[in-house]
């Protein structure tokens, strides 16, 4: 942030930021009761309070957050079962020192529904542009992502070649 001496967490709060979108959400759709004590993290002290998030939202936008509307709307009471059940092809990239990943999915789900996680990796650290400062820990973060993805793509390409076949056999069956 500049010339400051520290990172103000209250700045990306206010109505003018470039967050508002995800204010906006966050307020309607995503409460995320999350809160961290004097020694969580390495963030100021931040409990979460319903009750004053609830006025936030009020003052901001003229809403009152649901907390649970997204599990209402979507499911999701039993995520590992929904997400086994119904997802494929998604890695949940987890910085575990990020106080937003005690929501996370940090165990892996099925074959294709994966978490990666990493002790000292931040929110959204890995999918940020690579640096020659790196460190190790995030090269080899985003190697796996990306082994991952690749593996993912051989097979629909494989799954594609052998429907392709079968498709052509059955066309000439008919011949």
């Amino acid at each position: 942030m500049g010339n400051t001496s520290c990172y103000d967490m209250k700045e990306f709060g206010s109505p003018t930021s470039t967050f508002d979108m995800f204010t906006w959400q966050v307020c309607t759709e995503l409460v995320f009761p999350i809160g961290h004590g004097h020694n969580d993290t390495m963030f100021p002290l931040a409990p979460f309070d319903l009750s004053s998030f609830s006025k936030t939202c009020e003052g901001l936008f003229g809403v009152q957050p649901k907390p649970h509307w997204v599990t209402t709307y979507y499911g999701g009471q039993d995520i590992k079962l929904i997400l086994h059940n119904f997802a494929s092809n998604i890695i949940f990239s987890n910085g575990l020192r990020d106080p937003y990943s005690s929501g996370g999915v940090l165990k892996n789900i099925s074959d294709s529904v994966v978490a990666l996680n990493t002790v000292n990796g931040s929110h959204c650290l890995d999918i940020l542009p690579a640096k020659e400062s790196d460190p190790l820990w995030l090269i080899m973060q985003r190697k796996a992502e990306v082994e991952i993805i690749e593996g993912w793509l051989a097979k629909y390409h494989a799954d594609l070649l052998e429907f392709e076949d079968e498709t052509r056999a059955r066309f000439q069956e008919l011949e």
